[in-house]
């Protein structure tokens, strides 16, 4: 299993956001450059994680990106499914076949239940527990603002 690298990219922002000081509008350029990215990549996933209703965008010379949610709120599932959407990892190939004892893929079942497992696990672990990790360290990319 594999999530896009703007997954990845989503992810790491958002806990970037989440450890910005309350009220703080952080710009593209600054998000960017703490990932190595290019602006223009990175405003393309901002605007999914906008549309998502995690973040807002202030126009503007002091504008940037703040959280809307409270950020005891943000799941990491709350993220990947803003960038990744919420279609199902696995779809059975075949169709319903005579060969099939039971309505359905059994094989999709299976992999169903796995994959709503690992939702519920990616819906409780929360971007404020890596923030609050990462606060006690210097590796907090706004250690110094």
């Amino acid at each position: 299993m594999k999530y896009s690298k703007a997954t990845n990219y989503a992810l790491h922002t958002m806990v970037f956001l989440t450890l910005a000081p309350k009220g703080k509008a952080i710009g593209v350029e600054p998000l960017a450059k703490m990932q190595d990215l290019s602006p223009t990549y990175l405003s393309k996933i901002l605007t999914k994680l906008v549309k998502a209703g995690l973040i807002e965008s202030t126009p503007g010379a002091k504008g940037g990106y703040t959280l809307i949610k409270r950020k005891e709120d943000i799941s990491f599932l709350d993220v990947i499914q803003a960038v990744e959407g919420q279609t199902n990892l696995f779809r059975c190939s075949l169709e319903q076949d005579s060969f099939m004892p039971h309505d359905g893929c059994l094989i999709e079942q299976v992999m169903q239940d796995v994959e709503t497992k690992m939702q519920e696990t990616l819906s409780q672990k929360r971007l404020i527990d890596i923030a609050n990790q990462l606060e006690q360290t210097e590796k907090n990319p706004f250690f110094n603002v």
